[in-house]
């Protein structure tokens, strides 16, 4: 297992060497990753491509996926592109969009043609007031207390 996604992650099963790996004809979000450092940094990867699947036996994996050229010209070959998944439980397909782009927006994969951006602004919400976003104390002179 292996957490990918920001906070505590999303527990992914893998990684498993992608051209070992038979799809299974299942819903789930998918990341393609590789070891960019030397073999003594065995538990490191580097997120190359994330998308989401109604059935993960129709993307045509291992290298039939259109972006499959992608992978192994950023792995160096076949052999070195793993592959892991997360079944959301219960989750929908607007779920595994979800994920997605977070996933997508945490690290930047250079294989996604899409990027997506964490940014918040301000105007989302907008400026308000309430009683409740004023100053903790009330600025009396706590020996002035009857």
């Amino acid at each position: 297992m292996i957490r990918l996604g920001s906070l505590a992650g999303y527990p992914f099963e893998g990684p498993r060497v992608l051209a070992g790996w038979t799809p299974p004809a299942k819903a789930a979000v998918y990341a393609i990753m590789y070891r960019p450092g030397p073999e003594t940094k065995s538990q490191e990867f580097a997120v190359i491509y994330v998308d989401h699947s109604d059935d993960l036996s129709l993307e045509r994996l291992p290298f039939g996926h259109p972006r499959a050229s992608c992978w192994t010209k950023r792995a160096g070959d076949r052999w070195s592109i793993h592959i892991c998944t997360y079944e959301i439980p219960g989750g929908l397909p607007s779920h595994r969009e979800q994920v997605t782009r977070e996933l997508v927006a945490v690290y930047k994969p250079g294989c996604n043609l899409e990027q997506f951006d964490q940014s918040w602004n301000d105007e989302w919400i907008g400026n308000y007031t309430a009683p409740t976003t004023g100053p903790l104390t009330t600025g009396r002179d706590p020996s002035e207390t009857s």
